[in-house]
């Protein structure tokens, strides 16, 4: 398989359009012609993680923050991240990383972490404003409703909920005239043909809105296809930045921090706060998500995030949240097992390995 594979098969999971609009997502290093026969799946890409993928012979590491973040102003060898990047290069090794748009969809990052404490009911926690979907409207022959809805859904359109192919058609005429280099699918050339047509309507969420439109094209039988994108207001409701759900029964706060150590495989997680009475309803934000104290919703019991600063806590208090900071890279680093189960049977004949990065924190309790 090629570079383009893997990108492809990331980009229906988590397709970049619904990346920040500072973020480095995407392919960082590499061609997307390059041959691929074994992939690693990191956290980050460090010097120990080049070199895990050196030794697996891999030829190409998707992570989740990307390697490329601030714009690089020189190539020198002398600065370690530059050296860094110029040694992948070199080594031949494709770059690619999936960060706010994995943050955001449903199986990403935030699912797995809900996922791995065991929560349920999980949907998202806060909209995420690139969520935005499009009415989609074309005209079709009835002949071929069923295959251009389909093809269109299958490449992500009609969702609603837990419903797929979720579509409206109403009976109407048509009206063409084919100019003389024309081939018509019906109808004669250099006369004005009346066609009975079916209007076909459905929802596309706007980040997979190109592949849509190629599925669409592909599986109308008109040599031009007819067609209106309505912007709308409406947000695609799984789609969101963080997750919450409910435990499966009330616990403490205590019995609750006990319980992330143990799923999370922690060390030690920090606490703010208190929770009258137990805890059922939990959100979680894997990564930094300390400043989003104060947008919490007032019904979630506990926030569980990373990067917890002092004035965050303090905000945390003020509002009477209940916070647990299990670090950034203790959250985030699950939803790597998530992508290798994800990319295995999507990449024929591609070898699928995860790499854990070392914590770079140390605790001292002495």
């Amino acid at each position: 398989m090629k570079v383009r594979d893997v990108c492809a098969a990331l980009e229906q999971l988590a397709p970049s359009a619904l990346a920040y609009d500072w973020d480095r997502s995407g392919l960082n290093i590499g061609e997307m012609g390059a041959d691929v026969s074994t992939v690693l799946i990191a956290l980050d890409v460090t010097a120990g993680a080049l070199g895990a993928a050196k030794r697996a012979k891999a030829q190409m590491i998707v992570s989740h923050h990307p390697v490329v973040w601030n714009p690089l102003k020189t190539l020198r060898t002398d600065d370690p991240h530059t050296r860094l990047c110029l040694d992948l290069a070199h080594a031949g090794i494709a770059c690619y990383s999936a960060h706010t748009n994995l943050d955001v969809v449903p199986k990403g990052v935030n699912d797995a972490i809900a996922e791995r404490l065991g929560l349920k009911k999980i949907c998202p926690l806060f909209a995420t404003p690139a969520a935005t979907q499009v009415k989609l409207v074309t005209f079709v022959p009835a002949s071929h409703l069923a295959q251009v809805r389909d093809a269109v859904c299958r490449a992500g359109a009609g969702v609603i909920g837990a419903y797929t192919h979720c579509t409206f058609s109403a009976p109407g005429m048509g009206t063409f005239l084919p100019g003389g280099k024309a081939k018509p699918f019906s109808g004669k050339r250099n006369r004005v043909n009346e066609e009975p047509e079916l209007r076909f309507e459905t929802l596309v969420p706007r980040a997979r809105l190109q592949g849509v439109v190629e599925a669409l094209r592909a599986a109308h039988p008109y040599e031009e296809v007819a067609y209106d994108l309505v912007r709308l207001d409406n947000l695609d409701s799984s789609v969101g930045l963080g997750a919450r759900g409910e435990l499966e029964k009330a616990m403490t706060l205590d019995a609750l921090t006990k319980l992330i150590r143990k799923k999370l495989e922690l060390a030690y997680v920090r606490v703010v706060g208190s929770v009258r009475g137990k805890v059922i309803r939990v959100a979680v934000l894997g990564g930094s998500g300390g400043s989003e104290v104060e947008n919490v919703p007032s019904d979630i019991d506990v926030y569980v995030t990373g990067d917890v600063r002092h004035h965050d806590a303090l905000n945390a208090l003020e509002r009477g949240l209940a916070v647990v900071d299990a670090g950034h890279a203790g959250m985030e680093k699950w939803v790597l097992p998530a992508l290798r189960d994800y990319l295995r049977p999507r990449l024929s004949g591609v070898r699928v390995i995860v790499y854990n990065e070392p914590d770079p924190f140390r605790v001292v309790t002495r």
